[in-house]
């Protein structure tokens, strides 16, 4: 089986692991803010705050910029279920708005017809890992006083124009899944240049107390305060370590990722029933995804077939994702309808994750491609 994703471990991500694991901090320890350091300098903003998960870094999010009962949302509709869960839980409304036809990015233009007075931030999301209109979303974020939250779990290490992603929006979170582009097993990181939402964050992924069992130790003392809400997000030291080893090597794997997207593009061009998604000139995409656009003729399955039949041969195609707006929960929680948001459905029904990640052979982009190719011309589906 070629996946769709895979994670990458070599000697000196053990070693760092291993090392950690034989000290006397196997969590709330020195290698937790090490790594944040290391993440808010690759990012190049003031602030990192290291979290158990993407999620529980969006839930982080969504808590400092004060989001509460009885507030909106603005989200994509192609997105994991995460992005729009992180407000629920806060007594928020997720409001789904359609995303852009060719890079299934949110759509800046859908964006302002739905802002009310009830409307507290838009969270965009780096679909694939390209980088969103972030010009638009700022502006139409600062004309209405509005957070921009960075749903940036696809992109670590993505550029708009000549900044870096986490330099654009309020907070910009990040996933460290094992598919990701660096993996600490689980977990995930905020940044921010923002000061009062760095603290509120931190105690927040620490049950609302003020100060970390680490600090007290170092300080000699015991006493602490809950001052604000809180959970327990927090990150281990050892998946720090393995954070740590792993970003060291984020570039030349983004750079691989970045090749085997090239190699894909050039193959596409002569499969005229299989188109990849539009890339923007002024952005670095970082290629968590590789996605395509299976064009099959309206009477004959398309899609369906293409993945059934590719997964019997190996190759561990995926879609991602459902649009938001078709989950039952989100029907029954917020009101959402089928209808909604008509160009992520259309888009649903035809789009095809392939298989990228550092360690994946050309060869192994020759097969893809060639089984593709033999699908399209054998079946005749297209």
């Amino acid at each position: 089986m070629i996946p769709y994703g895979r994670h990458q471990i070599d000697q000196s991500d053990i070693d760092a692991v291993v090392s950690v694991l034989k000290s006397d901090w196997l969590t709330t320890g020195p290698k937790i803010s090490e790594f944040e350091g290391a993440i808010a300098q690759y990012s190049g903003v003031n602030y990192a705050i290291a979290v158990s998960s993407g999620t529980s870094a969006l839930h982080c999010a969504a808590y400092a910029v004060g989001i509460k009962p009885g507030d909106e949302v603005i989200v994509p509709a192609i997105t994991f279920a995460a992005t729009a869960n992180g407000a629920i839980a806060l007594g928020a409304k997720p409001i789904i708005v359609d995303v852009e036809p060719d890079t299934l990015l949110i759509d800046t233009a859908c964006i302002e017809k739905h802002i009310t007075p009830r409307t507290k931030a838009i969270i965009s999301v780096d679909y694939a890992g390209q980088p969103c209109d972030y010009q638009a979303l700022r502006d139409l974020a600062d004309k209405h006083n509005l957070y921009l939250i960075s749903d940036s779990c696809h992109a670590l290490g993505a550029e708009y124009g000549n900044r870096t992603i986490g330099k654009i929006a309020d907070a910009t979170v990040f996933s460290f899944h094992p598919i990701k582009h660096i993996t600490t097993g689980e977990g995930g990181a905020i940044v921010t240049d923002d000061d009062v939402l760095a603290k509120r964050m931190r105690r927040f992924r620490n049950h609302g107390i003020d100060v970390d069992h680490h600090h007290r130790n170092t300080a000699g003392t015991w006493f602490y305060e809950v001052v604000d809400l809180g959970f327990n997000y927090r990150i281990t030291d050892f998946q720090c370590a393995l954070g740590l080893s792993q970003l060291k090597k984020v570039e030349k794997w983004i750079g691989r990722r970045r090749e085997i997207a090239r190699q894909y593009d050039r193959a596409f061009q002569s499969i005229d029933a299989i188109r990849p998604l539009t890339v923007r000139n002024n952005v670095r995409h970082v290629y968590h995804l590789y996605v395509v656009s299976v064009e099959g003729r309206v009477d004959l399955p398309k899609r369906p077939e293409l993945f059934s039949v590719l997964r019997e041969m190996g190759i561990g195609v995926n879609v991602h994702y459902i649009p938001l707006n078709l989950h039952p929960f989100y029907q029954r929680h917020v009101g959402a309808q089928k209808g909604q948001c008509p160009v992520a459905e259309a888009a649903y029904e035809k789009i095809l994750s392939l298989p990228i990640f550092p360690t994946m052979r050309e060869a192994d982009v020759d097969v893809v491609v060639q089984s593709i190719s033999e699908m399209v011309g054998r079946k005749k589906l297209f």
